[in-house]
């Protein structure tokens, strides 16, 4: 069965591969490039390469295929303690019909995983608040990142977030503490971030708004606005200029190993978005291991 896809303006010069996984389903790499080799999936009626960019109109044709939901619900493997739950309800900054946003603990996954337990989906999925309804997660958030979380009530809420993220129509804030003086205090970083699926080397752009808001000669406190999603970006990108953020044991260097701090330095401070011409904006308050730090390095941000 041939069923025809027709790209729309969103998806210009949007590669076919993220295509795939943004309205076929959450499609391991190595699936996509099998069945595009295979012609499973065709453009324009030719076979064609993952790396292949999109263009408006072009016709996308899938050939008996199907492929899971993106959005999954998962099976519960962490039993939460009344406490457990009780402790993450008091992070609730906002509790509403169709969502919950919380401002998320470091060192607390999003999801379970093979690495991590405990985490938000598992603990919200024993709340009151979801006795009705199922917590489903909409974006990422690193364990080690605190900060503003966004956890939707139904599987429509979470289909319009996903869309959202995918069309860059939510904006999210950061804020870090980093190594060193950053020389040039605002701009734009605009980088080729590397990252392996299995053997297969990937490049992904990646592009982020900044400004030092404080700094002296060891030290610097600055604010963040990713426009591109990619993983660990605010992370790599800081080690690349040479200022990886304190408590970052995957993206540090030698000369920042010793003294390095237990928690992780980057918040996930603000997210604004639009939902039927409502203007939403949530902000976290800074944790007490973020503002520690500040004290010591003699750092100061006037909104916490």
């Amino acid at each position: 069965m041939n069923k025809p896809y027709i790209v729309d303006h969103s998806y210009e010069g949007i590669r076919i591969d993220k295509w795939i996984r943004n309205n076929l389903g959450n499609v391991p790499q190595g699936l996509i490039e099998k069945s595009l080799r295979a012609g499973k999936i065709k453009l324009n009626k030719k076979k064609t390469k993952s790396s292949t960019k999109l263009k408006v109109k072009d016709i996308i044709n899938v050939y008996n295929l199907k492929f899971e939901e993106k959005i999954i619900q998962k099976n519960i493997k962490f039993k939460p303690s009344d406490e457990v739950i009780k402790e993450n309800e008091d992070l609730i900054i906002d509790d509403n019909e169709n969502f919950i946003v919380v401002n998320k603990e470091a060192g607390i996954a999003v999801q379970g995983g093979t690495k991590s337990k405990k985490n938000l989906i598992d603990i919200f999925s024993k709340s009151k608040i979801f006795e009705n309804s199922k917590p489903y997660s909409v974006h990422r958030l690193d364990k080690d990142t605190s900060g503003v979380f966004i956890i939707a009530k139904n599987r429509n809420t979470a289909k319009l977030f996903t869309s959202l993220f995918r069309l860059r129509k939510i904006h999210k804030t950061y804020l870090a503490i980093c190594h060193g003086e950053i020389i040039n205090k605002s701009g734009e970083w605009n980088d080729s971030l590397k990252k392996y699926d299995g053997d297969k080397l990937i490049t992904e752009k990646a592009r982020t708004i900044y400004k030092v808001l404080d700094y002296n000669s060891n030290s610097s406190l600055l604010e963040m606005k990713p426009i591109t999603g990619r993983k660990h970006q605010l992370r790599k990108q800081l080690s690349l200029i040479g200022n990886p953020i304190y408590g970052d044991k995957k993206y540090n260097f030698n000369k920042f190993s010793k003294g390095t701090n237990k928690n992780l330095m980057l918040h996930s401070y603000q997210i604004k978005f639009m939902i039927n011409d409502k203007k939403y904006t949530y902000t976290a308050l800074l944790p007490d291991h973020f503002k520690k730090l500040m004290k010591s390095k003699r750092l100061s941000f006037l909104s916490y």
